[in-house]
């Protein structure tokens, strides 16, 4: 079971932040092989949903109030630590990330740039699709909503 933080950048410790960045680099450029400019300047207006599997970051998203990236608030960076896949975070960080969503920004309404693969997993949660894949980082995405 996943024990979570959320956070605003500015609660974020040396060492959590560190661990996020670690996270992403290990998932979005090492396991997907995309070199790309991760610590984008958006981190700051952020908060951060960090998952704790035994004392370990095994999951994390971040959140932005509406027009902070999308009209609508938005979730994204939606990670789980390769190694703790099977486990079926995903689930329980998605529901966490909707959650936080509703209680800090009271919105129901919700973007999200999700990589084509998975859709389905999206969908589960709510989310539809809304006009043509295209291609982010040379990875197939598709802009889902929830409303």
């Amino acid at each position: 079971m996943l024990q979570f933080k959320i956070k605003r950048f500015n609660e974020l410790s040396t060492t959590e932040l560190y661990q996020i960045l670690q996270l992403r680099s290990e998932v979005f450029v090492v396991e997907q092989n995309c070199v790309y400019q991760d610590v984008d300047g958006k981190d700051e207006k952020a908060i951060h949903v960090l998952g704790y599997y035994e004392g370990v970051l095994a999951a994390y998203s971040r959140l932005f109030k509406p027009n902070d990236y999308f009209t609508q608030s938005s979730i994204g960076r939606v990670i789980v630590k390769p190694s703790h896949r099977d486990k079926k975070l995903g689930h329980d960080l998605m529901k966490a990330s909707i959650d936080a969503v509703k209680d800090l920004f009271h919105e129901t309404n919700i973007t999200i740039s999700a990589q084509l693969y998975l859709q389905k997993f999206y969908e589960s949660h709510g989310f539809v699709i809304v006009g043509e894949s295209y291609l982010e980082d040379d990875i197939p995405h598709i802009e889902m909503r929830k409303a």
